[in-house]
């Protein structure tokens, strides 16, 4: 099956490169060992799995110009070659074939994100967990809140000079953020500013009502005290002020990218990843990257400049709400070599079975 049934894209440019068809076969031998095994692969071993149909000289030949136009390279002294991450991004783009998921696949994430008496968050959680159980690397779903319509807020105390701001949307997310509060401040005051929150805000996003309940509050239109009035103010700053609090990210299984890791550089790459997956504002850009595509986008590599990770590559798909907008996204990470084939379709099914929960709840 061939990649008809996936619109995907790998963003970036690379050199167009035209292969003719030995070259495309030795390429892909040179791929496929890669993504199973992580090692080089040499011109005599390529033979063989030709059945002989091209000669080790031929294949070194067709491998010295695959070299030449960037697609691949020699670790170290190995005779052995495997491919760049142009390399990779060609393939992806235009050689790989991709398959369908089996009806037990297909099942088992359908299962993992069911919506029925259960929240938002909890759709997506099982949907990060159940790309990284499925695939052996690191699942992650992004959410954005800030564009959904709010339904109630409230301040709880956490003790002296601490509140807690909760924040719930119309879809079920539920947001928490710890503020300062004056000592001594009357329980009156946390529940006043809370209904008065709840009955601004509610079928609006916060960006939508906080200009007009902080001309409000300027204004002093708001009948509320002094104490109160700050509280209100605060809880809108202490959202507003953090950058990564317009979405949720959910990452499952980073443990899983330490199980293929053979050598320092590997460890390097994986510790690098990790850092990059604690980054949340980096992260949180995804769905912009992914805002106006159809379907899978894949990044590999150093080709973008968010995504700016030599030796890894991620494969990403928006997923929509009831209205037919995009409000998320869901992927996979891990090393270049990760098995695209499988994973390409994996992610886009999971970003359609969770548009799909999302509408139900």
């Amino acid at each position: 099956m061939t990649t008809d049934h996936v619109h995907h894209r790998s963003p970036g440019a690379d050199p167009v490169v035209e292969l003719n068809e030995r070259s495309r076969e030795v390429f892909r031998q040179i791929v496929d060992a890669y993504v199973e095994t992580g090692e080089p692969i040499g011109s005599r071993t390529i033979a063989r799995k030709l059945d002989g149909n091209l000669s080790p000289a031929t294949i070194r030949n067709v491998m010295s110009d695959l070299e030449l136009a960037g697609l691949l390279f020699a670790p170290h002294t190995s005779s052995g070659r495997l491919p760049t991450e142009a390399g990779m991004r060609l393939f992806v783009a235009g050689l790989l074939q991709v398959g369908g998921l089996d009806s037990s696949e297909r099942q088992e994430i359908e299962a993992q994100c069911a919506a029925a008496g259960r929240t938002v968050q909890e759709v997506l959680e099982g949907a990060s967990t159940t790309l990284s159980g499925l695939t052996s690397q690191a699942g992650l779903v992004m959410a954005p809140k800030s564009e959904d319509a709010l339904k109630h807020i409230e301040f709880v105390s956490l003790g002296p000079g601490r509140a807690l701001v909760v924040m719930v949307s119309e879809s079920g997310l539920v947001e928490n953020r710890v503020i300062e509060v004056p000592d001594g401040l009357p329980p009156s005051a946390l529940i006043e500013a809370g209904n008065y929150l709840s009955a601004r805000l509610r079928g609006q996003t916060l960006g939508e009502a906080k200009g007009g309940i902080l001309t409000e509050l300027e204004q002093r239109r708001a009948q509320l005290d002094e104490i109160t009035t700050r509280l209100v103010a605060d809880g809108l700053a202490t959202w507003s002020g953090d950058q990564s609090a317009g979405s949720s990210l959910i990452i499952r299984g980073q443990a899983n990218l330490l199980n293929d890791v053979t050598a320092l550089e590997d460890l390097e790459r994986v510790r690098h990843l990790f850092e990059v997956l604690e980054t949340r504002e980096q992260m949180i850009r995804l769905v912009d990257l992914v805002g106006d595509a159809e379907g899978v986008q894949i990044f590999i590599g150093a080709q973008n400049e968010l995504f700016n990770l030599a030796g890894c590559s991620m494969v990403v798909a928006p997923f929509k709400n009831g209205r037919e907008q995009i409000v998320g996204a869901v992927g996979v990470i891990g090393p270049t070599r990760i098995n695209y084939a499988r994973i390409i379709p994996m992610v886009d099914y999971t970003a359609k079975v969770v548009g799909r929960m999302l509408a139900q709840t």
